[in-house]
Parts: structure tokens; C-alpha cells; sequence
């Protein structure tokens, strides 16, 4: 197993299972009680340079409800605002902490940590990838449907960082997936190429959401500017319109199709008020599932439980 978590690609299904198997193990003893300290002593850096709402709040809960200790760290407010090499900052604070935790921009900031820490650094979310997320709509997907293998699993909108890692994920745990991104939105082209060649289950990428959506048994959205894009709102407002999670498109899934979305959602937009709130939503138990799969991120990179 890696010792990082970067991108999804970098594991094998068994190693991606047990750490939502686990996951979901923490979650039923921490609701039947059971405290855990399996991190008592141990540290982690939180290095963010962009906001978050549950990232943050989930990895902070996760690490303290085992035991641990959290610094965040606001890039900008630290040596990196002022031009520190990432090679110094890893090095330092590999000798201060047990983990590093990132949430930035580029891709390339995660892997040069990881290139010179000593200890695990973990992608909480760049511009390419997001595979924490997706871990945890994986355990809410396992836990509501029993399994991902027959189901028909589609992600509607922006072929960005989530849809990036739906298509890891699909490729290595072996399930289809279907996209449907406007033209000239399409999620990044060497990772698809790649995931297409691992994966033994088809991975579309369509046009039309209508057509994308039919039978469905998951739907998953996401807001069509991500952070750093917010110049391109207005102009995304109109190419995505016919992309918006309605009524009338959820029609065309399975009646027990579940709806996803990782928030904070821009209702009215990507997904209407209806739908968010609707009994297919399962938005909120899929954020709270971010701190259980954050607990066993945790566990086993910092105490290697699974290693």
C-alpha cells in the first residue's frame, strides 16, 4: 500500500474496500459507543489553501475522535505565502507531525510534499483529484445499496476533480460509470484513458443527461464552477443549464435511485431545492460519512493498521 494518498489509481480494489469496510466499522461502534484512541499521541497538519466547510471539520472530528491532536495551518498564513520551497515545508513539518493533510490547487503541490515528507501526506482535495470524497460517496453508496458492482452509477455536469476520481474509482474497484459533461467539459483525457484501460466494466462519457441518466441507480452532481473558477460562473450558468438535476430528469432514473452530492450545493443550479431536499437525497449521511472514512484514512496511514 502507498504510503500517501494521492489519487485513487494509486491503489488496488482490495486496499480501496478495506478502507470503506472500515470505515463503515468505526461508524457502527461510534454509534454504539465505543470510544477510540488509536491515534492517542500522534499529530497531523492540516495545510489548506483553499476553504472548507467539512473537510476540515471532518478530518479535525475524525483525528480527535481517535485520539489525536490537529494543527491547521492556513497556507497563506505560513512560510508558503511568502515563497517557501515545498521541499523545506515537508521536511519540517514531517519532524513536528505523523501526517499531512493537504487541500490546495495543483496536483503537482501534493506530489512534490510527498516526494520530500517523511511521513503520510494525504490529498484532501486539489484541482485534479478528490479522492477522499469520493471514498466516503462510495461507503454511502455501499451502505445504502449493499454493493456498487450491478449498480448503474452516473455522474451529471462538470468533468472535474469528483468526476476525475469517480473514474479512478470505477476503474479500479471494477464498476461502470457513466458521465454526462458538456462538450468541451469533459474530465481529464490521460486519466480516462488510463482508467479505460484498467477497468473491466465500460466508462461512458456522454452528451445528453437525459440519455446518461436512464435507469439509474446513483446520480451524483456537483456544482458547475468549482473553486478557482469563479470568473467562469456566469458563462457556465448558461452551457450547463440543461445539466440541472430536476424533477423531471430524476424521473428517468430507477424509482430507489439515491442522489449525491458532496455540498456545499448551489440550489437552483446543479440540483434544484426539490431534489436536494427530496426522500432520494442522501447528501447529509454522505457528509457525515466523510469524518468515518477520514477516521480510517487516518488509522491506517498514521498507525498502518492495514499495511
Amino acid at each position: 500500500m502507498s504510503n500517501h494518498l494521492l489519487a485513487l489509481g494509486d491503489f488496488t480494489g482490495d486496499q480501496l474496500r478495506a478502507l470503506i469496510d472500515r470505515a463503515l466499522e468505526l461508524k457502527a461502534e461510534s454509534r454504539a459507543g465505543i470510544r477510540h484512541r488509536q491515534l492517542e499521541g500522534r499529530r497531523i497538519c492540516l495545510l489548506f489553501e483553499k476553504p472548507s466547510t467539512r473537510t476540515r471539520v471532518s478530518f479535525e472530528a475524525a483525528m480527535y475522535g481517535l485520539g489525536g491532536q490537529v494543527i491547521f495551518m492556513n497556507a497563506k498564513e505560513s512560510q508558503l505565502g511568502r515563497g517557501e520551497p515545498l521541499k523545506d515545508t515537508a521536511r519540517v513539518l514531517s519532524r513536528y507531525v505523523d501526517g499531512i493533510v493537504v487541500r490546495t490547487f495543483g496536483q503537482e503541490v501534493v506530489e512534490e510534499l510527498a516526494r520530500y515528507a517523511t511521513v503520510p501526506v494525504i490529498n484532501a482535495l486539489t484541482d485534479l483529484h478528490h479522492p477522499c470524497q469520493i471514498l466516503s460517496d462510495l461507503m454511502t453508496v455501499i451502505e445504502k445499496k449493499g454493493s456498487l458492482d450491478e449498480l448503474k452509477t452516473v455522474w451529471i455536469g462538470d468533468g472535474n476533480n469528483m468526476a476525475n476520481s469517480w473514474i479512478e474509482a470505477a476503474a479500479v474497484l471494477g464498476f461502470p460509470l457513466t458521465l454526462a459533461c458538456p462538450a468541451g467539459y469533459s474530465p481529464d483525457t490521460a486519466i480516462l484513458e488510463r482508467a479505460r484501460v484498467r477497468s473491466p466494466r465500460p466508462i461512458l462519457v456522454l452528451r445528453d443527461p437525459a440519455e446518461a441518466i436512464r435507469g439509474a441507480d446513483v446520480v451524483n452532481v456537483d456544482v458547475w464552477a468549482s473553486m478557482g473558477m469563479e470568473a467562469e460562473q456566469e458563462r457556465r450558468l448558461v452551457l450547463f443549464s440543461s445539466y440541472q438535476l430536476d424533477s423531471e430528469l430524476l424521473a428517468r432514473a430507477r424509482e430507489d435511485a439515491i442522489v449525491l452530492h458532496c455540498l456545499p450545493a448551489h440550489r437552483g443550479e446543479e440540483i434544484t431545492d426539490e431534489v436536494l431536499e427530496g426522500e432520494r437525497s442522501v447528501v447529509f449521511d454522505q457528509a457525515e460519512n466523510k469524518m468515518h472514512i477520514h477516521k480510517a484514512i487516518l488509522e491506517s496511514f498514521l498507525a498502518g493498521r492495514s499495511r
